[in-house]
């Protein structure tokens, strides 16, 4: 764990060059090397409990419903009625605790190659493996590229829920991998992922983005804030196969009493819109010709 040093836990890597994030430690609470990543999860003197791999955050007790409930709500919100998702990766259960609280959804099926991370965090970080025990879901451990070309023209939405361009996701943010999830896409599917951070990364983002628009007619960036990603933020790639879907508008609007009700913390019509407003500079690196 070179990661630790002094009771802190200290953040690097290639992505976010010359900076590092470092939180006060005040357990190890788990450390394993799995069949795909070193696995870390540490109880923190300001945010809970949070899981690692390889070296790099995850998501912390303190901050995480920011990135789950937006990384479902946003594309759930703009489908006409989508009742069967698809989640690739996810393996601490966050974002099937929010997808399967969304009143159309039906069955979410949800494929994570790790398993060791879902052991792991059924065990330390209850608050989001919670969404394993829904009966809505159905958990697959195995690769997700072998089981979508097994399913074709299946999924209202599917989300990607992965870590960063580095080790067991890196093919997650390549062209063959969006084509692949288009096949296995309704005729009206919605596909929305992870996408990096626009102070870091424009010109990843760019490039998904260009490729994106040849496989699907409606591409669109969002982003949401949260402290304990790099620079505070993590930005979402939406793609539409229906060339009338309106990303920065939800069709499913929520009252307060109602977004209460669904324990969502961050997510709103007005946060949904507005997540599409994107900063001068990355709207030009992002969406320039």
């Amino acid at each position: 764990m070179d990661s630790m040093k002094n009771g802190w836990f200290s953040e690097t890597s290639a992505l976010w060059k010359g900076q590092s994030f470092s939180l006060e430690v005040e357990k190890v609470l788990h450390a394993e090397k799995t069949n795909y990543q070193d696995l870390l999860v540490l109880q923190t003197k300001s945010y809970g409990r949070v899981l690692i791999l390889d070296g790099v955050i995850q998501c912390t007790e303190r901050d995480e419903f920011s990135y789950q409930e937006m990384i479902s709500f946003l594309p759930l919100a703009v489908h006409p009625c989508p009742k069967k998702v698809l989640i690739i990766g996810g393996g601490d259960g966050g974002v099937a605790r929010e997808v399967v609280k969304f009143p159309t959804v039906e069955s979410v099926v949800q494929c994570e190659i790790d398993d060791r991370v879902i052991a792991a965090s059924k065990e330390f970080l209850p608050f989001m493996a919670c969404g394993f025990e829904n009966p809505k879901l159905h958990l697959h451990v195995g690769d997700g590229f072998e089981f979508m070309s097994q399913h074709k023209n299946e999924f209202d939405v599917i989300i990607t829920d992965s870590s960063d361009p580095i080790g067991p996701a890196q093919s997650l943010f390549q062209e063959n991998y969006y084509r692949l999830v288009a096949s296995a896409l309704k005729h009206d599917g919605i596909l929305c992922s992870q996408g990096e951070n626009m102070w870091y990364h424009a010109h990843l983002i760019k490039g998904m983005m260009e490729f994106c628009k040849n496989i699907f007619p409606v591409v669109k960036y969002s982003y949401t804030s949260i402290p304990t990603y790099p620079g505070g933020q993590i930005g979402f790639l939406l793609c539409g196969k229906d060339p009338n879907t309106n990303f920065e508008n939800p069709i499913h609007t929520f009252t307060s009493s109602e977004l209460d009700a669904l324990s969502l913390r961050y997510y709103s019509s007005e946060i949904h819109r507005a997540s599409y407003v994107l900063p001068r500079f990355a709207q030009k690196q992002i969406y320039s010709d």
